[in-house]
């Protein structure tokens, strides 16, 4: 496979890529994208260390989607679990990066596309243009049964309030841009053709020339503040297998670390979506979206 991902490095060094699905109407997490990935990375390794990494979306629609579901849904067991491995392998690349690195928010980010976002170090986004339909942003897996499977409950509760964070990942919640906390994004900007100004802006203010061990995440500097996030809001949560999944991940991200909160997203994604409740909710999901 080649690579068809579209990427550039301007004057002072600075990479762009823009995430792409050509096959699609709009960015989806797919095999082929997180293929395109590792392409785009083992090439970046050869070439000189860029001085700052911008990612960013060739659609004007969303940032990401989101993975594909109906291929996830496909893979059995084995398969979806090297899925997973695969995607975090690739997203982990981007913090494993000797330079800064910004996502440049556009639209919609959910499920797998905030968790790219999120394995950058800083996060700005751009209000939709004037008239047009406010997008969101969050982890969805939860609202069809499922759980974030590429580090949402790890990343997300250091980012913002760790007790509203929790809550997004173990209901679904999606805000939209107006609406989600403060913390995540690091500026906003009012136009979308200043989206591109502000992500080189945070680079510039920001520089680094080693690599990061993982992205921001639960870890030693937060662990007291997530703890008491999670005590506080466990017994308002429903009582779903979804939500005490998502609670267990964040108890092994603040027991053993990112690697092993990651893992458990996995195993727990994977055994997920055999139950009655996501087998429901994935049904109906599907049946929506062949009709329309």
């Amino acid at each position: 496979m080649d690579l068809q991902l579209k990427s550039d490095r301007d004057d002072r060094g600075i990479v762009t890529l823009w995430l792409d699905s050509p096959h699609r109407s709009v960015v989806v997490l797919d095999a082929w994208l997180l293929d395109q990935l590792h392409l785009f990375f083992d090439q970046l390794e050869r070439e000189e260390a860029p001085a700052g990494f911008v990612l960013a979306s060739a659609s004007d629609r969303v940032f990401v989607a989101g993975a594909d579901l109906a291929e996830i849904d496909s893979l059995p067991d084995d398969q979806l679990a090297a899925y997973l491995t695969e995607g975090a392998e690739a997203f982990a690349q981007i913090s494993a990066l000797p330079c800064p690195s910004v996502a440049a928010i556009n639209g919609a980010a959910l499920g797998g596309g905030l968790e790219i976002a999120m394995h950058c170090e800083g996060l700005v986004a751009a209000k939709p243009v004037e008239g047009a339909k406010e997008y969101r942003v969050g982890l969805p897996e939860a609202g069809l049964g499922l759980c974030p499977g590429w580090g949402g409950t790890q990343m997300l509760p250091a980012r913002i309030d760790s007790a509203e964070a929790i809550a997004f990942a173990a209901t679904g919640a999606t805000p939209k841009l107006s609406d989600f906390p403060p913390g995540l994004f690091d500026e906003i900007v009012d136009e979308g053709g200043k989206l591109h100004d502000a992500a080189v802006r945070w680079i510039e203010t920001h520089p680094r020339t080693e690599s990061l061990p993982t992205p921001r995440c639960i870890d030693r500097s937060n662990r007291d503040e997530v703890q008491a996030g999670l005590d506080g809001v466990r017994d308002n949560l429903p009582d779903t297998p979804a939500v005490h999944a998502v609670i267990e991940a964040v108890e092994i991200g603040l027991a053993d670390g990112f690697s092993a909160g990651i893992a458990a997203e996995r195993r727990l994604l994977v055994s997920l979506r055999h139950t009655d409740v996501a087998r429901k909710k994935l049904e109906a999901f599907f049946d929506k979206s062949n009709k329309s």
